[in-house]
C-alpha cells in the first residue's frame, strides 16, 4: 500500500560508463567553472588515478589551481578547515572530489565552509542548516560503497569530541556524479568487500526504515539485486571493468535510496563504532546488519521477506515458505558475510574488528544520540 504522503528528491546528474571520466571537462564548462580544486588522497595518487584525471583536464586546457592529496581515511573538521583555506587562497571556483567516502565527505565539508564563509564547520551540524547555494561540485567515487556522490549527507569527525557528526541538507548534493570503472579497478578485495556491504546496508535500511517510499524502494531493490549478483564476483575478479561498473552503479542506486528514505539502527551503532573505536565503516555495517534486522524483525518481517527475492533470486524465493522468507533473507546476509570473511578476512564480529569490551558503553551512549535512530522502526528503551 502506498504511503499517504512522501517526498523524493535527487538533482544529481549521473554519468556512468566506460571512459566517462573524459566528460569531466565538458561538465565543468556547463557549470561555468575553470579553476577547480581537486580533493583526493595518497592511495588515489599512487594508483595513478589523479594523473589520469589531470591529463584529461590538461588536454582541454583547464587550469588546476590547487590539489589536496592528504585526505585521511576518516574525514575530520580539522582537515576540512585546512582544505577550505587552500580553496580560498588559490581563488578556486569549484570542487572535484576524486576518492572514496572520506574524500567525498571532506569535499562536502569544504563546500560548506567556503560557501557559508565560516571558520567553524560544526556550526552547521544537523539538518537543513545551510541557506546558500554551494560551489559547483563534481564527485568521482573510487570505491563502491558510500553512495555519497548522490546523497545530501556528509559524515565528518569532530576531533575535539571524538565522534562523527552528520550534516544533512538539500544543498549538499553534488552537481554531477561520474562513475568510471577505471576508478575502482585497483581497489583491493578487502576494501571491495567492506564497501559493498556498506552499500547493501544502505539499501536494506532504506527499504525498511520509517521514511521508505515507492521511489526509494525501487532504487533499493535494484541495488540489492546487483550487489547480491556481483559483490562476490568482483571480490574474486577485481580487474573486470564490467563487474566493477555494475557494483559502482549498485552503490549509487543505494545512495539514491537512502538519501531520501534515510537509514536506521545499523548506521546509528556503526557511526558510534567508528567514532569511539575507529572501526572502518564498511566492516561495522557488515557485522551489524543482520543484528539490526533481527532487532527490527517484529516491525519489518514483511519487508525482509520481500527482500529475499533480490537477495536470493526467484527460484529460492519461490520455493521458500512465505513464513520463512524474512529469516532466510537475514541468513543470506550472514552467509554473504561468511563468504567475504573466507575470501578477504573481513571481520564478522565487533571483537574481531577491534572493539574492546570497555568501549561498548560509550558506543551505546553515542549511538543513542545518532540521528539515524529517528527513522528506525523499532523503539529504544
Amino acid at each position: 500500500m502506498l504511503p499517504s504522503y512522501f517526498e523524493y528528491y535527487n538533482p544529481v546528474k549521473i554519468i556512468s560508463g566506460h571512459k566517462s571520466l573524459e566528460n569531466v571537462p565538458y561538465e565543468l564548462n556547463l557549470l561555468g567553472s575553470n579553476s577547480p580544486l581537486i580533493i583526493t588522497d595518497q592511495g588515489i595518487v599512487k594508483a595513478g588515478l589523479l594523473q589520469l584525471l589531470l591529463d584529461i583536464l590538461a588536454a582541454e586546457k583547464i587550469e588546476i589551481k590547487a590539489v589536496y592529496t592528504e585526505t585521511p581515511p576518516d574525514s575530520s573538521n580539522r582537515v576540512v578547515n585546512k582544505v577550505a583555506k587552500m580553496y580560498t587562497a588559490n581563488n578556486c571556483d569549484s570542487i572535484i572530489a576524486l576518492g572514496g567516502g572520506s574524500v567525498l565527505d571532506t569535499a562536502k565539508g569544504v563546500n560548506i565552509v567556503v560557501t557559508e564563509k565560516t571558520d567553524d564547520l560544526m556550526k552547521f551540524v544537523g539538518a537543513e542548516r545551510l541557506k546558500n547555494k554551494m560551489q559547483p561540485f563534481i564527485a568521482i567515487p573510487t570505491t563502491s560503497g558510500t553512495g555519497s556522490e548522490v546523497t545530501l549527507v556528509a559524515v565528518i569527525a569532530n576531533e575535539e569530541k571524538n565522534c562523527k557528526m552528520a550534516f544533512t541538507s538539500y544543498m549538499l548534493f553534488p552537481d554531477v556524479a561520474v562513475l568510471d570503472p577505471r576508478m575502482t579497478i585497483t581497489v583491493p578485495p578487502h576494501i571491495t568487500a567492506a564497501t559493498g556491504m556498506d552499500a547493501l546496508t544502505h539499501a536494506v535500511e532504506a527499504y525498511s526504515c520509517l521514511q521508505k517510499n515507492p521511489l526509494s524502494d525501487a532504487y533499493a531493490v535494484t541495488a540489492i539485486n546487483l550487489i547480491s549478483k556481483y559483490l562476490i564476483p568482483v571480490v574474486k575478479k577485481g580487474g573486470d571493468e564490467n563487474l566493477r561498473l555494475a557494483l559502482a552503479n549498485a552503490s549509487l542506486l543505494a545512495g539514491c535510496a537512502f538519501s531520501n528514505s534515510m537509514v536506521g539502527i545499523v548506521h546509528g551503532i556503526g557511526h558510534a563504532c567508528g567514532g569511539v573505536a575507529n572501526i572502518p565503516h564498511g566492516n561495522a555495517m557488515a557485522i551489524l546488519l543482520p543484528h539490526g534486522m533481527e532487532y527490527n524483525f517484529n516491525k519489518n518481517e514483511k519487508y525482509y521477506a520481500e527482500l529475499l527475492l533480490p537477495l536470493a533470486g526467484p527460484e529460492e524465493y519461490s520455493k521458500t515458505p512465505s513464513q520463512d522468507r524474512a529469516k532466510k533473507a537475514i541468513q543470506k546476509i550472514r552467509d554473504l558475510n561468511g563468504e567475504l570473511n573466507k575470501l578477504t578476512g573481513m571481520p564478522t564480529t565487533l571483537s574481531a574488528a577491534g572493539v574492546k569490551m570497555e568501549q561498548l558503553p560509550k558506543i551505546a551512549e553515542t549511538a543513542l544520540n545518532d540521528g539515524a535512530l529517528i527513522f528506525n522502526p523499532e523503539v529504544f528503551a
